[in-house]
Parts: C-alpha cells; structure tokens; sequence
C-alpha cells in the first residue's frame, strides 16, 4: 500500500509500554520523551499500558496493577497530556484482544516462529512457553491496527514486529479485497532511541538486567544518578571531535548518544565542545544534565503515584475514549470477515 493510500486514513500515532516495573531512562529517552513531543501535531497520539502484552509472562496479580499506576505515572511525568492524547490500559479496551484473534486467523506459524524476540524470551526451552508469547506479534499489531494507526514510534528492536504488523494489514487487505487497514510506518529517529547498558555498550539498558548499576532507574534520586554515572563503564581515551572517532568505543558512544539526547543537541555539537577531554570531565557534566532533566520527571511520578485513584480516573477515561475509536474498526473488520452481528 503507498503513500498515497495511507492518506485515506486519520492520521494516528499509536505505541505503548510494558507494565513490568522499574522503568528507565532507556524507556524516557527512547519511548516518553518522543510521545510527549509527538502530541499536538496533525496525527492524534494514542498511548497504551500494555497489561495484556505483560502477561505473555506470569506476573504477580499483587503487584501488577501497582506497576501499571507506575507505568501511568511514568507517562504523565514526562509530559504526555491526557487531554491532548488517550492514555490507558489495554486490558480496559476488549477490542485489542478481539481483534488479536482475528489476526490470528490472518497471521501465519511461520511469521511468528521467525520473530527473534520469541526465540530470546522463549529460549531453549520454547515448547513450555506460553501460546500468548509465542502470538504476541499478533496482539502488538491488534494494538495498532485497532485504531488504523498510520505512524508508530518505535525503537530498533522493535521494527521486526512491526514489520509483521505490516504484513498482516496487507495480507487482510490482499484477502478480503479492501483498504480496511492501513501499512503503518515506523517513526524511528533521535540519538538514543536505544539505550545501551552503563555496565556494557554492547547491551540495551534494560529493567530486568540483574545489575542495578546498569541503568538509570525513572525513580532514582539525584545521588544515585549521579554516582551511577561515575562508575559507568568508560574507556582511558579523549573523547574525538566526531562520532566517527567513537566507532569502536561503545561505552564512550552511549554515554555522548546520552547526553546528546538529554540536552536536544547532536552527538557532534556535544562532541565539539568535550573535544580532547577525557571522563573525567564529561561525567559529571553528564551528571548534572541527567539530574536536572530527570529530578523533576521523579517528582512528579511521585505526586501521581500519592494518588492512585486519580490515576485510575485518567485510565478509565481514556478507555473510554479509546473505545470509541476502536468498536467501530473493529465492527468493520467483523463485517469484512463475514461474521454475523446480531443485537438482541
């Protein structure tokens, strides 16, 4: 499907986050930061607490609807208005799992064999993962399919399920003989849509990495930023007057790709003015920029999270609203698919 086909669509930026603790300046940078500067141009920003995608794993019933709060409140912090996006929880919306099955009619076994992340989650022993794992591409596309969202924000190592999304809207459309969906494209740009770990350049930042030094946690206080900077992983050169010195030098890349994206410059600009320092000099100004953009982003998570209730009234809200975006795409694809819809 071209360009051109996808302008028949409202224009409508979809994405969404794991509820499944501990987020971090990877999920900032990479994820909230972007959403928060998406809202208010021509596509309508739709934002979800994906509580569906996280039970793919067990995840304790206890704890669970306290981490989608956090996960909330991770949003909000970082500037996502809910008057000017929708923010809610999927599990809220019964559209996303009714359209999952649909698409997994639509979806082949061997596109969801091929996703590498079933294989990293699932590991060597993929006969005792769960069905829902092993279909989660097809929820994920459900997710944006839903509301035929024509844009999706999404970081490196989430293109392959995107792409996938692609191709279950153009096998849909193929099958059925209409434009129902449309092929959604991926918004992937900025400095540091991936985060890669303190501790190692080669990995992602990540939550369930078992070092907490790792990464710089959302709820982290400015000392503990601070000190996990210092100790972060850093190599005994200068710092170059261009990333292509860095070519070699992942650690040292993360930290400029950081900065960089912390005070909205390019890594040269920052490169430009550290030239010919070592770490010595550049993490603490590193540590300073961190704290300042983040301190406030740790506050108000924490006013929010003093709330629950009110969290859960912007929740039930946006379910609301995007409810009524989605029955009637969803009614549509029924109707396309030749199931019969009776009201009693």
């Amino acid at each position: 499907m071209s360009e051109t086909t996808n302008s028949r669509f409202t224009p409508r930026i979809f994405s969404g986050i794991q509820p499944s603790g501990g987020l971090t300046l990877g999920n900032y940078l990479g994820a909230l930061k972007r959403f928060a500067a998406l809202q208010g141009g021509e596509a309508e920003t739709i934002y979800c607490i994906v509580d569906l995608h996280a039970i793919t794993v067990w995840q304790d019933p206890q704890v669970l609807p306290q981490r989608t709060r956090e996960a909330a409140a991770a949003f909000l912090a970082a500037g996502v208005d809910p008057a000017r996006s929708i923010l809610f929880n999927q599990s809220q919306v019964s559209a996303h799992a009714e359209m999952a099955w649909l698409f997994n009619t639509v979806a082949r076994v061997g596109w969801m064999y091929r996703m590498t992340q079933f294989k990293d989650k699932a590991g060597k022993n993929s006969e005792n993962a769960s069905l829902g794992l092993l279909a989660y591409p097809a929820l994920m596309a459900a997710d944006i399919l839903t509301y035929q969202a024509t844009a999706v924000p999404v970081g490196e190592d989430q293109k392959q399920h995107l792409e996938l999304t692609r191709d279950i809207a153009a096998k849909f459309n193929h099958d059925y003989g209409v434009q129902h969906f449309p092929i959604t494209e991926p918004l992937i740009e900025g400095v540091a849509t991936r985060v890669m770990s303190l501790r190692d350049g080669s990995k992602k930042m990540s939550k369930s990495d078992p070092s907490d030094a790792s990464r710089i946690n959302l709820t982290d206080d400015a000392d503990a930023i601070a000190q996990k900077i210092r100790k972060a992983r850093t190599d005994a050169d200068p710092l170059p007057g261009s990333m292509e010195g860095l070519k070699d030098r992942p650690e040292a890349r993360n930290l400029v790709n950081i900065y960089a994206a912390l005070s909205d410059e390019s890594p040269d600009q920052v490169l430009t003015r550290f030239e010919g320092q070592g770490f010595g000099a550049f993490k603490p100004a590193l540590a300073e920029v961190a704290v300042t953009t983040l301190e406030p982003i740790t506050r108000r998570m924490s006013e929010f999270m003093s709330d629950p209730a009110e969290i859960d009234r912007i929740l039930a809200d946006g379910s609301d609203r995007a409810a009524a975006v989605a029955t009637p795409i969803l009614e549509k694809t029924k109707e396309i698919m030749g199931l019969l819809q009776t009201r009693r």
